[in-house]
């Protein structure tokens, strides 16, 4: 039983991976989340904050796009991923802008105020652009 449990970590671990790209850009990272974090498991929130944000450990004032292009839809286990990031990212002194928000999902944005803590570009060329520049 116990073995069993430790193989769906290890399995739900990497398919937390496998629902982030996590491209560079200088000193700009961009995370680009799947569709599939729209049925991420609250049990693995921390766990996948933790891995899209490791890279940015060394980082002095880490600079992240969240691009949302893939993600028609999310819900509260997907806003937590994104507070826990942003904390981490502004305590570094960084900035976390999201792009490629669904009317949808810039309407969540909007109903529970996060659009006024995140600046949302709708392209990832402007979000790029501004944290830049």
């Amino acid at each position: 039983m116990c073995h069993r449990n430790l193989t769906q970590g290890v399995l739900a671990v990497s398919e937390v991976l496998d629902s982030f790209q996590i491209e560079w850009h200088g000193n700009t990272v961009v995370v680009k989340p799947a569709s599939s974090v729209e049925s991420l498991n609250w049990d693995l929130v921390e766990q996948a904050a933790d891995l899209v944000m490791e890279p940015l450990a060394s980082q002095e004032a880490p600079m992240v796009i969240v691009d949302l292009s893939s993600v028609g839809y999310f819900g509260s286990v997907f806003l937590a991923l994104l507070l826990r990031c942003h904390k981490f990212v502004k305590k570094k002194g960084g900035e976390l802008v999201l792009c490629g928000a669904s009317d949808m999902a810039l309407e969540l944005l909007r109903i529970t105020a996060l659009d006024t803590i995140w600046a949302i570009y709708d392209t990832r060329e402007e979000a790029l652009q501004a944290l830049l520049s």
